[in-house]
């Protein structure tokens, strides 16, 4: 096959339901069980933008008022790559994005954040989808983001205007 094959790495894989099993596959066992200790906790998007910072602030408050724990979601970047062989339709890859440990340094040396309990949570795919995603395995009281400002947002729609459209929780969007 001409191209490349990226697999997906061992720890996102999800296991697929074998259509010939009694019992279909639950969703929960798709991801790891995430920590008591931040069910309904709020979920914020960082990438460490100056609009994600103001977001995390504003996520900070919003945990230390409530007493609930701060979800901080990176979701890494995706590269379009074509697969050649047959003309298949252009797919998604996940790049290795080293930004999340830099970020997690970076965070774990704030001071700002000792003022709530908080985990830092590496996604790879659609920024929405996973911050959704989230705040679903979290049952997260709320879903804070940075608005997106340039023409990226423009042409492609922004985060925060697609999150807010889809999500089934409250999504507050910071300027």
């Amino acid at each position: 096959m001409a191209g490349h094959e990226f697999s997906e790495p061992a720890d996102r894989k999800r296991p697929v339901a074998d259509p010939t099993a009694s019992e279909p596959l639950a969703a929960e066992e798709s991801r790891p069980s995430c920590d008591p200790a931040f069910r309904h906790g709020v979920v914020v998007g960082f990438d460490g933008s100056t609009s994600s910072e103001r977001a995390l602030a504003y996520a900070i408050g919003m945990a230390h008022r409530s007493h609930s724990g701060l979800i901080i979601v990176h979701v890494a970047n995706r590269l379009p790559t074509t697969v050649w062989a047959g003309c298949e339709p252009p797919v998604f890859v996940d790049v290795p994005d080293h930004r999340t440990e830099v970020l997690g340094l970076e965070l774990a040396c704030a001071d700002y954040l000792a003022e709530v309990p908080w985990i830092l949570v590496e996604r790879g795919g659609d920024i929405c989808h996973e911050l959704e995603e989230v705040g679903r395995e979290y049952e997260a009281d709320a879903i804070v983001v940075g608005s997106t400002h340039g023409i990226v947002g423009r042409i492609f729609g922004s985060v925060a205007g697609r999150l807010a459209k889809r999500a089934q929780r409250p999504v507050i969007v910071i300027p």
